[in-house]
């Protein structure tokens, strides 16, 4: 199979899909690899690096998109992107259709075979979104306490505190990769964090391995709204795999907010988990609703490419052989790869999908 990896288009996206370990691989098991050159600059690989593992380098993402069976990126496809997608086409990437009726339709339009990293699933976990929730968990505290700062907005607040002084309060709404990775940076600095979630099991698990300033909450509306009404800094952590991200935080209630406070939505790839959430870029992350900054960027781990190209391609590269070996037919009917068929032929094949925009629903191993 001739596989692609064009280079990424979205704003500040200096991410790859492959790197050299990974075309070696691909290479090994038989396949062609075409890479677009300078793919690979942001995340500080170098067309050479490419070359000496057995890629073939084409100048542009027209001969990618053009010559390859399947495409391997990091990001959905943009609208510049889409005519230049076959119908058969095989891509493997961040998709988060379940935010935007746009790429799907667009999607649905081409007749290409779309296989989402953020849902394949795999020992009852999500291996190819895990390493990008990392990162961003890890990120938003970063993000955040940069918001806090007065001159970008903030409220003023040291997120550790100093001797004397009392620390920030975070609050982070969801236990998964995300909210535990944020709460391990937010307590590793010495915040206040309180951490909430609806699965009690995961809040059991989560008191055994939480630093003591981290307290383990059930979540619900009314807790919510408790909490944020202390918060200078708001984690939206929530994952609903493949579907739209629930509203835990309505526009109402930014009234008992701080001014000041901050909100970093990690959930915006799948429409947010604050009403108040719309995308932004890393050239311009944040806006003020109601007195309380926003910072909703759709790609953060986006801003340490080499981190995160090296993190994501780590877990990708197995599957990305595994699934140019299938092809397609195969891959939808495989019981791991078929989670990740979010689109396939014209059809919607993933349940999550179907019921953000109402689309009619064909079981993946039906379809091709």
């Amino acid at each position: 199979m001739i596989i692609g990896v064009p280079k990424e288009i979205k704003a500040q996206e200096n991410r790859v899909g492959a790197v050299p370990a990974m075309v070696l691989d691909l290479v090994g098991a038989g396949h062609t690899v075409l890479v677009e050159g300078g793919a690979g600059l942001g995340a500080g690989v170098a067309d050479e690096s490419y070359r000496a593992v057995g890629a073939k380098l084409v100048g542009s993402a027209a001969e990618v998109y053009g010559q390859a069976d399947m495409i391997v990126k990091v990001k959905e496809p943009l609208p510049a992107e889409y005519k230049l997608i076959r119908k058969g086409q095989i891509l493997f990437t961040y998709f988060h259709f379940a935010a935007s009726r746009e790429l799907t339709d667009a999607m649905l339009a081409s007749g290409a075979h779309c296989f989402a990293y953020e849902t394949l699933v795999h020992r009852h976990s999500l291996p190819l979104l895990t390493p990008m929730s990392e990162v961003a968990g890890r990120m938003a505290v970063q993000v955040g306490a940069v918001c806090l700062e007065k001159h970008n907005g903030g409220r003023g607040i040291l997120l550790g505190g100093v001797p004397g002084v009392e620390p920030a309060t975070v609050v982070i709404l969801g236990g998964g990769v995300v909210g535990t990775n944020a709460a391990k940076m937010a307590a590793g600095l010495g915040a206040d964090v309180r951490l909430m979630d609806i699965d009690l099991d995961r809040l059991r698990y989560l008191s055994d391995v939480m630093p003591a300033n981290v307290t383990l909450l059930h979540s619900s509306p009314i807790a919510i709204r408790e909490q944020i009404v202390h918060a200078d800094l708001v984690i939206g952590a929530v994952l609903v795999q493949g579907a739209r991200a629930p509203r835990l935080i309505r526009r109402e209630d930014l009234k008992v907010m701080k001014d000041g406070a901050v909100i970093v939505d990690v959930a915006v790839d799948q429409g947010g988990c604050i009403e108040t959430c719309r995308p932004t870029t890393h050239a311009d992350p944040t806006y003020v609703v109601d007195g309380v900054l926003h910072y909703c960027v759709a790609n953060m781990p986006g801003a340490v490419p080499r981190t995160s190209t090296f993190g994501l391609t780590n877990a990708t590269g197995p599957w990305a052989r595994k699934l140019a070996g299938m092809g397609a037919q195969k891959a939808a009917q495989d019981a791991v790869l078929g989670t990740a068929a979010n689109i396939l032929a014209g059809a919607c094949t993933h349940q999550g999908v179907a019921e953000a925009f109402g689309l009619p629903f064909r079981a993946p191993g039906s379809v091709l």
